[in-house]
């Protein structure tokens, strides 16, 4: 890919995330498509950013990039095209942005790769019980202790994938390998795209009476506001498996406590809510309860999926060409 001008960029992004998540050669690259500039801003509003923002045509942002919004307009007039090299952009774009004219892309396609490996993997793990079974083996030394387990095993379940985001559509995919029957609850998903992926489209009540294991993958939202709420768990058949790789907020956590508790369900959660969880909350200390601390997402060298696409997007900006991961201002709300 040619690139026809080398637009003036400048990264901004928390300290030590350009190293993280740039190796050199991605670096360099980037370097080669457009005039760098070569340190990272850190506070959008000191006095020695002002003067870079003020030629910067490019930004591209990462981790603990600072909020923008209409004062950025304002500092970087010149400014056309933001490449976030992370996940949502949610946390620090104001829509102003985009109403402004600002291209905006990100990197979350890339990050949906690894969140779908590890979803794929939880219900695996959590279909064979795994975590239980690990637990009883540990505290008693026996082998095999299914008792008092509803269901086993992984091969022809059904999974209720809630959300079907660009991370669910991944997931629906690598059922596929299970023979599973796949639900899926989106409000806004073409039931064709839903059917030719493998799944059936069906409402939020359906999915979780009918699931052996549930799987969250929808925006943190008004409207998704603890969707698991008490009653829908208690819908849930026993021994389900609720999985939650997405947000905290999409389940009432005292309420899947109980049912944790009693045995009835199990639960591997990568978020929660609140998040972190306090230290020593009863939830760490459940046999069929996995936590593990929002590492689903890109980590050590998946990092390099989220430069390579960041990448892209600038190359493809330089060259004219239509960008791979737009963001559109209609569809904000309701990302991730």
């Amino acid at each position: 890919m040619e690139a026809r001008l080398r637009p003036r960029t400048v990264l901004a992004m928390a300290p030590g995330v350009r190293e993280e998540v740039f190796a050199k050669g991605a670096l360099d690259r980037l370097a080669e498509l457009a005039d760098l500039h070569g340190d990272v801003l850190h506070d959008l509003s000191s006095g020695s950013a002002l003067p870079v923002l003020a030629e910067a045509e490019v930004l591209v942002t990462g981790w603990g990039c600072p909020p923008l919004g209409a004062e950025l307009l304002e500092r970087a007039p010149k400014l056309r095209f933001i490449a976030h090299a992370a996940g949502t952009v949610k946390t620090f774009l104001d829509p102003v942005v985009l109403e402004g004219g600002v291209r905006v892309s990100s990197a979350a396609d890339a990050n949906a790769v690894p969140v779908a490996e590890f979803t794929y993997a939880a219900i695996v793990f959590g279909a064979k019980r795994a975590f239980t079974m690990a637990h009883r083996y540990r505290e008693h030394g026996t082998k095999r202790d299914f008792s008092g387990i509803s269901w086993l095993g992984a091969r022809r379940i059904t999974v209720g994938v809630v959300g079907f985001s660009r991370i669910g559509r991944r997931v629906v995919e690598l059922l596929r390998g299970l023979e599973a029957e796949v639900l899926v609850y989106d409000p806004y998903a073409d039931p064709a795209l839903v059917a030719r992926l493998g799944g059936v489209l069906v409402d939020l009540d359906t999915l979780v009476r009918r699931s052996h294991v549930v799987s969250l993958h929808a925006p943190s939202t008004p409207e998704t506001y603890r969707l698991l709420d008490r009653s829908r768990l208690a819908k849930l058949m026993d021994g389900a498996v609720v999985i939650n790789t997405a947000r905290g907020t999409l389940i009432d956590t005292e309420a899947l406590l109980e049912e944790v508790t009693s045995g009835r369900l199990d639960a591997i959660l990568d978020v929660s809510d609140p998040e972190p969880l306090p230290s020593g909350h009863p939830l760490f200390g459940l046999p069929n309860v996995f936590l593990t601390p929002h590492l689903a997402g890109a980590q050590g060298n998946e990092l390099g999926r989220l430069a390579d696409s960041t990448v892209e997007e600038v190359a493809r900006y330089c060259a004219g060409l239509p960008l791979l991961h737009e963001i559109q201002l209609d569809a904000l709300d309701r990302m991730a």
